[in-house]
């Protein structure tokens, strides 16, 4: 029987440091501020699934100065604590049921009595949000931007930071393999670089093209089993 070492490393930390901004740095100066108890802004940020966005919402949660309570939609329900000058994060809100979007139609009202700040995302433009239209135009109302896709160049940076955060040591050939043979969003990259991470632990191996090649070859394989 094969043993699989105890992984003791800290998992890495979503924060403004280990996010590589390129065509978005607009867009973290503004969730830096809105992370201040003197911004009251509600601001919404849209981009396909892996394109970073959860990413920015848990790297503002971190360096919130101020009260802060984070959802994702589907756990939205009829009552949404809202925090007196804090900062209210809903991820997902194109998941938000019935319920969850009259509560987060409500926190709108709320939100300058209370000094609240609120920062939401999504899969689309809110134009494009399955939701009920008093909401759909509540959200466009509010600061709109879109995470821009990285370069190659800069993705690479952002796999490389992810690696140091996790203690991995990764040479430029097998980042330069997994983005040309790899799926290009960044969700689907971590899970490969996190599994080839956990495959030189239990082979007490260096991570390696080889490694990454029969890494991709199994996810091919499974994603065409029936």
């Amino acid at each position: 029987m094969r043993q699989i070492p105890l992984d003791i490393r800290p998992a890495p930390v979503a924060d403004f440091a280990n996010f590589v901004p390129g065509a978005n740095a607009e867009l973290v100066e503004r969730l830096c501020h809105l992370a201040t108890p003197l911004a009251f802004d509600a601001l919404y940020i849209w981009g396909e699934l892996g394109s970073g966005r959860s990413h920015l919402l848990q790297a503002t949660a971190a360096a919130a100065g101020r009260p802060v309570t984070a959802w994702r939609g589907a756990e939205v329900g009829e009552d949404l604590p809202l925090p007196p000058g804090g900062l209210l994060i809903v991820d997902e809100v194109d998941r938000l049921s019935p319920e969850g979007q009259i509560a987060l139609f409500r926190a709108f009202n709320t939100a300058r009595l209370v000094g609240l700040a609120l920062l939401m995302a999504g899969d689309a433009p809110p134009l494009h949000l399955a939701l009920r239209e008093d909401l759909r135009t509540r959200i466009g109302q509010a600061l709109i931007y879109q995470v821009q896709p990285l370069s190659d160049e800069e993705k690479a940076e952002t796999l490389a930071r992810h690696a140091r955060a996790r203690g991995m040591r990764l040479e430029p050939e097998v980042i330069t393999y997994l983005l040309r043979h790899g799926r290009r969003d960044l969700g689907s990259l971590f899970a490969v670089l996190e599994e080839l991470d956990e495959q030189t632990l239990i082979r007490k191996r260096s991570a390696s093209v080889a490694l990454v090649k029969e890494i991709l070859a199994g996810r091919e394989e499974t994603a065409g089993s029936p």
